[in-house]
């Protein structure tokens, strides 16, 4: 067997690296020289949700199109101009009975406030519900509790005839005390 020897492969700061010999190069040379990797092609372009979402209703209207001018039923502008008028008589419609339903209010500035008092009990309940979630065994915990509630709340009041009976007029108790009688 002849025995080889192998190039060294290890490199110092001023030794380079070329078909498999080290040759030495002076310290000058060695700093003056940069090592660069190739550059990477640039990154494929990110759409957002809304530009995906676009994309794909249109492809879904062009289908639909070429599926009417395949079996020769296609919409003519008068059906296509009565179509956008519908769609925007709807808006307008509503628009118009909220501006009636607020003109009949009497006192804007309680309804107003009550609004703005909704919407904000609505986010801080958010958050409260998000801190909670957070938690580490209490959703778990909460999750039981809902599941054994609701268990014993159909096997009291749901699963008997006369339970459920008794359920039922309480609700349209309720409902008339509430809404008044109809």
């Amino acid at each position: 067997m002849a025995s080889t020897t192998s190039p060294s492969l290890s490199l110092s700061s001023s030794s380079t690296l070329v078909d498999g010999k080290t040759t030495r190069q002076s310290a000058a040379a060695a700093s003056s020289q940069c090592v660069t990797l190739p550059t990477l092609p640039p990154p494929p372009a990110v759409q957002s949700r809304a530009a995906r979402t676009t994309a794909y209703c249109r492809k879904i209207a062009r289908n639909v199109v070429a599926m009417a001018t395949s079996t020769g039923e296609v919409a003519t502008a008068t059906e296509a101009s009565s179509a956008d008028m519908a769609t925007t008589e709807l808006p307008s419609e509503l628009l118009q009975k909220i501006q009636e339903a607020w003109d009949k209010v009497d006192d804007k500035y309680a309804v107003s406030s009550l609004g703005v008092a909704a919407v904000l009990l609505l986010w801080s309940s958010t958050g409260v519900i998000s801190a909670i979630d957070r938690l580490p065994l209490i959703p778990g915990v909460l999750e039981l509790v809902g599941i054994g509630y609701t268990g014993w709340f159909a096997y009291k009041n749901l699963v008997f005839k006369p339970d459920r009976e008794a359920l039922i007029s309480k609700i349209k108790d309720l409902y008339k005390e509430i809404i008044g009688s109809s």
